[in-house]
C-alpha cells in the first residue's frame, strides 16, 4: 500500500459510473511522505484513532431498538447521551465543527447541500490536515455527496463519497470499502460516515419502525468495522470514538429542539476508561480537539474544543504526560 501511494504524485479524483440519481462516485487519493512512519510524534496516547458519525443517531435510539453493538460500546467505553451539537444541527454544517473543532460562526458551513459543496472550499484546518502534517496516515470514508469541502487534496491519503446531487451509500456498501481499505491499509487517523438513520428519519420519521430497522443495519456495520479494526490494527491498539451530527424529530431536523441537538458521545478501547461521563458538557467541536489529544498532536490555537479527557484512564493519563 504504502509503495502504490507514494507514487500517486498530485491529489487525484476518480470519477467511477454509478446508478442512475446518484451520480458517479469520488475517490481521493493523496501524496503519502515517504518519511511518514518516522515522523510519528513521540508523545502520543494511541496510535490509531477511529472516528465514527451516524448520521441522525438519537441517543434514546441505542436501547429503544436494542443496538447490541453499540450498547457493548456504551457498556465498557466511556460515554454519554447528553453531548450537544451545533445550531443549526443539519449535517454539514455540525461534521464540520466535529471535524474543524470550530463553531459556525468561525468555519461559516451554514448550507447544507450538494451545490454550495461542489462551490466551496473550508479554509480551516481539519483533524485530517492537522494529523497529516505531523506525519501521521489519514482515510475518510463518506456516505453522503455533500462533503466534498471537507475533502481537500493534501489532507487525506484516502477519501470516498458519493457523487450527484442526491449521493449517498448505506452502511454495507461503506462498510466494505473500509474493510477493503484495512487489508492493505493502516490510517492513524480513520473517520468513517455512516447515514442509514438519518435517512429513515426523513423518510418514515425519527424513532419510526423504519428508523429503527436503520438503526439496527448500522449496528451490524458497527460490528463489522471493530472486527475489522481489531484485525488491521489489533486488539487494544486503537480508540475508538462514536457520536452523531445530530438527531432528529418527526420528519426532520436543525432546530435548537433537544431532539435535535442531543447526541450520543462514546469513546471505547486503548486508554478508555469505562463508565458514564457524569458532570461533563461535551460539545462536538470537542471531538476534533479529542482527536488530536489523543494522537499527541497540538490542536491550533484558534480552535473552540477541549479534549475529553475524563474519558480515559489514569494510567493512559499519567504516559501522556497529562
Amino acid at each position: 500500500m504504502q509503495n502504490r501511494l507514494s507514487k500517486v504524485v498530485a491529489a487525484v479524483a476518480v470519477a467511477a459510473s454509478a446508478s442512475a440519481g446518484c451520480g458517479g462516485a469520488r475517490y481521493m487519493v493523496s501524496p503519502v511522505p515517504l518519511s511518514a512512519a518516522q515522523d510519528w510524534p513521540a508523545a502520543r496516547l494511541t496510535p490509531h484513532v477511529v472516528l465514527v458519525s451516524i448520521d441522525g443517531l438519537r441517543p434514546d435510539a441505542i436501547a429503544t431498538f436494542s443496538a447490541p453493538t453499540l450498547q457493548r460500546l456504551v457498556e465498557e467505553g466511556s460515554y454519554t447521551l447528553a453531548a450537544q451539537t451545533i445550531l443549526p444541527s443539519k449535517t454539514l454544517p455540525s461534521h464540520t465543527s466535529m471535524l474543524t473543532g470550530q463553531p459556525p460562526e468561525r468555519h461559516g458551513v451554514l448550507w447544507n447541500n450538494v451545490v454550495t459543496a461542489d462551490a466551496d472550499v473550508i479554509e480551516l484546518p481539519t483533524v485530517f490536515g492537522v494529523a497529516r502534517d505531523g506525519g501521521y496516515r489519514t482515510a475518510a470514508f463518506f456516505s453522503k455527496a455533500k462533503f466534498q469541502p471537507l475533502q481537500r487534496p493534501g489532507t487525506l491519503d484516502y477519501s470516498q463519497a458519493p457523487g450527484g446531487w442526491f449521493g449517498r451509500w448505506d452502511s454495507r456498501r461503506t462498510i466494505a470499502d473500509v474493510e477493503r481499505h484495512l487489508e492493505d491499509a493502516r490510517p492513524n487517523l480513520m473517520f468513517v460516515h455512516l447515514s442509514d438513520p438519518d435517512r429513515a428519519g426523513h423518510s418514515s420519521g425519527w424513532m419510526s419502525a423504519a428508523y429503527g430497522r436503520a438503526v439496527v443495519a448500522v449496528d451490524a456495520a458497527m460490528a463489522r468495522l471493530l472486527s475489522s479494526a481489531d484485525g488491521a490494527f489489533g486488539k487494544d491498539n486503537y480508540t475508538l470514538i462514536v457520536t452523531a451530527d445530530h438527531g432528529g424529530h418527526e420528519f426532520n431536523h436543525g432546530s435548537d429542539d433537544p431532539r435535535d441537538v442531543t447526541i450520543p458521545w462514546i469513546a471505547w478501547g486503548r486508554g478508555v476508561k469505562a463508565g458514564h461521563l457524569q458532570g461533563t458538557a461535551i460539545q462536538t467541536v470537542d471531538t476534533a480537539s479529542t482527536v488530536l489529544w489523543l494522537l499527541g498532536l497540538d490542536e491550533p490555537g484558534e480552535w473552540s474544543g477541549t479534549p475529553v479527557t475524563g474519558a480515559f484512564s489514569a494510567a493512559a493519563l499519567a504516559a501522556d504526560g497529562s
